[in-house]
Parts: C-alpha cells; structure tokens; sequence
C-alpha cells in the first residue's frame, strides 16, 4: 500500500448496477437537498437489501429512515481490517492522512474498534 490508497483487491468483488425504473422513481421522490448520486445510492440500497456507504449525515439520516443500513469512512476502514486488506497500523495512516486531508473524523485511530 502506498500513496494513501487502499490495496489492490480492496475493490474486488464491486460490481456496477443499473437501478430500474421504481429505482430511479424512488431517486426522484427524494429531497434534492441530497445529490444524484445520493438519492440513486439510497434507492438502490432500500430496493436491494444493500448498506450505504456515505459520510454525508443528511444523506445517512434519509437513509435510516427508509431503514436502509448506513456506514461511513470509518466503517470501511473497520471492514478492511477485519477482512484482512488492511491492517491496524495501515488503517490508521490511511485516517491519519484523511485527517491531514481535512476529514473530520470522529476517532483519532481505529484501535479502540476492535478492543
């Protein structure tokens, strides 16, 4: 790993979809105080039974309230960890170049996750 990028395989097994037309229905009927890609991730997460991925709190609170399962940057560093792409100590240099990024992260370093 190297350049602050997730690992080769990290994307494995990520599909692109199509959403169908009540999908895309559904995308519309959403606020437009989220965006496209927002509102078409959440249809396609309530449609399919799927987890959105988002650090966009409005966009997470839409989501919970059609009951779809949300995580963030933190939770994918968790999963990667967990599923051996990453390790503790690489998962947190990659937060911690987030942070110097300027991501507003809510912990400092991933261990206290696992304990």
């Amino acid at each position: 790993m190297s350049g602050g990028l997730l690992p080769k395989g990290a994307w494995a097994g990520l599909s692109t979809l199509a959403l169908t037309e009540e999908e895309t229905g559904f995308a519309a009927s959403l606020s437009s105080r989220l965006g496209a890609g927002e509102r078409t991730c959440i249809s396609a997460a309530l449609n399919r039974q799927g987890l959105l991925v988002s650090d966009d709190l409005d966009a997470r609170k839409v989501a919970r309230q059609f009951g779809v399962s949300t995580t963030g940057t933190i939770g994918i560093l968790v999963l990667c960890v967990q599923h051996d792409f990453l390790s503790r100590d690489e998962a947190n240099a990659l937060l911690m170049d987030l942070i110097a990024a300027g991501y507003r992260a809510p912990i400092d370093n991933v261990d206290s996750l696992f304990d």
